[in-house]
């Protein structure tokens, strides 16, 4: 008698039920896994084998035969592991199919029968909720992570045999994380740059400061050690706090990306990408031959910092033209095509020439006119378009450099206004389906926009 287990697969950044099942067949012992599996899938009968052997249970002698449904959409990945050893010990009749009828499996298999941690867990567990299913079991590392979605039972589990166990004589206990603990804890994080350690470039600072408010593009143009890198790098400290909607989508991001930290399961800032210029288009828009994201979707809901942007391949910042006009990207390939989120901020600094020094009051440029002219022209008329704030960032004056008097203002204070700005705009446009002014459509713009007779 064939039994089913249920799993999920992620394709993009979301997850679909996948039925993992199992039949045992009077024939030669061996292994044989169906359903366009990838290598990694492919490799779990060696890994399912010996982790069931070492976990003290027998494995069947028999032909076991897994077919992973449905059959036509590529699996990737180590999370069946689990889930097919559950198979296979049903079948064995280790355990009966019935307790598991509301049940989801999530696990990589090590040979001695432990439990390792997979990506993109919270993904896996949202869709499985969606499909009606009421308990997940997963590896413990991955455990605080999962309970993020509310709703479902969550199990958390060191070993195969502690989930075979819990269905025959000792229950695990489900886990709970507390979310509005690691949100209070991004909100007083402390940040290694800051803005009172900026001396003078109160334009800039301002500029920044409504860029943070408004989620607006900005480009600094400025002579070598003005301080465009170092604002930059402030930036990140008076980005508003992150709403729970938010942290949940960028926790799928991270987690199926695999850089989220186990120790704090959930995003609770928002991401501040710096990319050298010999990224990729790839790299920076995300794709491969099974589609993973890319910088800007990395950068969703922060900030994408291109440090001297002209130095970046021009077809590289030709491929940002379309995801900073909608907010997304899609990736398409000849068997899919999958779309990732890319609503972020683009922040970008650049030298005015090659030597740096054009227009500056103290160091002559030594460029010529046709040198100016290509140096400037990797970016295109249509990228500036799409770039709200560019500003100019001159050089610090003598006095202004040695001033230790004057006490600039702490991102903290800076980041106060932004939040307030923030909070008038989400009031503003409660019913416009958007969050910030940079927004704003060309309908939207009029309604909002309107100039009195003074203004015009």
């Amino acid at each position: 008698m064939v039994c089913k287990v249920t799993t999920s697969t992620i394709i993009g950044l979301n997850s679909y039920k996948t039925d993992v099942e199992v039949d045992l067949v009077n024939s030669l012992p061996s292994v044989s896994i169906v359903g366009l599996p990838d290598t990694a899938v492919n490799e779990a009968r060696e890994r399912v084998r010996s982790a069931i052997k070492n976990s003290t249970f027998s494995f069947p002698q028999k032909k076991v035969v897994i077919n992973l449904a449905p059959a036509d959409i590529r699996k990737e990945g180590t999370n069946y592991d689990l889930p097919i050893s559950i198979g296979i010990l049903i079948e064995d009749g280790v355990i009966e199919e019935e307790k598991i009828a509301d049940s989801a499996f999530l696990g990589e298999l090590s040979l001695d029968g432990s439990l390792r941690g997979i990506n993109g867990v919270l993904s896996h567990v949202l869709g499985l909720k969606k499909s009606g299913i009421e308990k997940v079991f997963v590896p413990e590392i991955n455990a605080k992570e999962a309970s993020l979605c509310e709703g479902i039972t969550v199990y958390g589990a060191k070993t195969l045999a502690d989930v075979v166990n819990h269905f025959i004589e000792t229950p695990l206990t489900p886990t709970k994380t507390d979310i509005e603990y690691y949100l209070s804890n991004g909100i007083d994080k402390e940040y290694l740059y800051d803005f009172k350690d900026v001396k003078g470039q109160q334009k800039a600072k301002k500029a920044l400061e409504i860029a943070a408010a408004g989620g607006h593009n900005m480009l600094m143009t400025g002579t070598p050690g003005s301080g465009k890198t170092l604002m930059a790098k402030c930036f990140a400290s008076i980005l508003p706090p992150l709403e729970l909607s938010e942290a949940l989508e960028l926790t799928k991001i991270y987690s199926i990306s695999g850089l989220l930290s186990s120790d704090n399961p959930l995003m609770t800032e928002r991401p501040f990408r710096a990319v050298h210029h010999t990224a990729s288009a790839n790299g920076i828009i995300g794709g491969g031959n099974s589609p993973k994201p890319g910088e800007i979707t990395l950068a969703h809901r922060g900030v994408l910092f291109l440090d001297e942007i002209v130095e970046f391949p021009r077809n590289v910042l030709e491929v940002l033209r379309q995801p900073l006009e909608d907010g997304e990207v899609v990736i398409s390939r000849a068997k899919h095509s999958v779309k990732y989120p890319a609503d972020f901020m683009l922040l970008a600094a650049m030298n005015p020439c090659p030597c740096g020094f054009l227009g500056d009051k103290e160091k002559q440029c030594t460029c010529t006119e046709f040198q100016v002219h290509r140096y400037r022209s990797k970016l295109s008329g249509p990228l500036l378009d799409r770039i709200d704030i560019q500003i100019d960032v001159p050089r610090l004056t003598t006095e202004e450099l040695l001033n230790t008097k004057e006490t600039a203002e702490t991102s903290a204070q800076i980041r106060e206004r932004v939040i307030r700005a923030r909070k008038t705009q989400k009031e503003r446009y409660k019913n416009e389906n958007i969050l910030t002014n940079s927004q704003l459509t060309s309908k939207l713009v009029k309604k909002y926009c309107k100039l009195d007779e003074s203004s015009t």
